[in-house]
């Protein structure tokens, strides 16, 4: 040892551990606050990534809702256009049932006699064909027009082929054996049709 080290006195060396203490001390201090600055950071990268994996289950949820809520909207929509084309079309077997009674009616008015002994049975009969055709218009029956336009087949079907009288005639309906009919715009029995060739 020194001499000078061992000639030192006490007190002077007291002043020094302090300040090794406080050096101590300080450097504690500091590295609390270094290790509670991680643990937050740490905390708040935590925080970040739990809010991240939050928020992309917030968006896969919200993409399934926005998805099965315009199926929904869509099944809604499908539901009520079938309900209003099922409407429209629920009578279809009854009216065309009651079509054979229609023609029916046609050929009794063509074939009644006109004179006066049968002018009463005649009002009678026109009277109750134009009931039952206004009541058929109500439900959504129209006749085709047919005599006279090209021959289409969505509308008419062809029972034989005659030569036309005119050149103009050539592929139009000639005459009607049967009328066809639509039911709000559906085809519920094709005209029968006599074709110029």
């Amino acid at each position: 040892m020194n001499a000078e080290t061992s000639n030192t006195d006490p007190k002077d060396m007291e002043g020094f551990e302090d300040i090794h203490i406080e050096e101590r001390e300080e450097k504690a201090s500091q590295e609390k606050i270094a290790d509670k600055k991680d643990k937050k950071k740490h905390k708040k990268d935590k925080n970040t990534e739990t809010l991240e994996e939050l928020q992309l289950k917030y968006d896969e949820l919200n993409d399934k809702y926005l998805r099965l809520f315009s199926e929904f909207d869509n099944f809604r929509k499908r539901t009520l256009k079938e309900k209003i084309e099922m409407s429209k079309t629920a009578s279809e077997d009854v009216i065309t049932s009651l079509l054979p009674v229609v023609d029916d009616f046609e050929r009794a008015m063509t074939s009644l006699p006109t004179d006066e002994a049968f002018k009463s049975q005649f009002e009678g009969i026109s009277l109750i064909n134009n009931k039952l055709n206004k009541i058929l218009e109500q439900k959504g029956l129209a006749e085709l027009p047919s005599k006279g336009l090209a021959f289409d087949t969505d509308f008419h079907e062809a029972l034989t082929n005659i030569p036309s009288p005119d050149p103009s005639m050539v592929g139009k309906v000639i005459d009607v054996v049967q009328k066809g009919y639509t039911l709000n715009g559906k085809v519920i029995r094709f005209a029968k049709v006599v074709i110029g060739s």
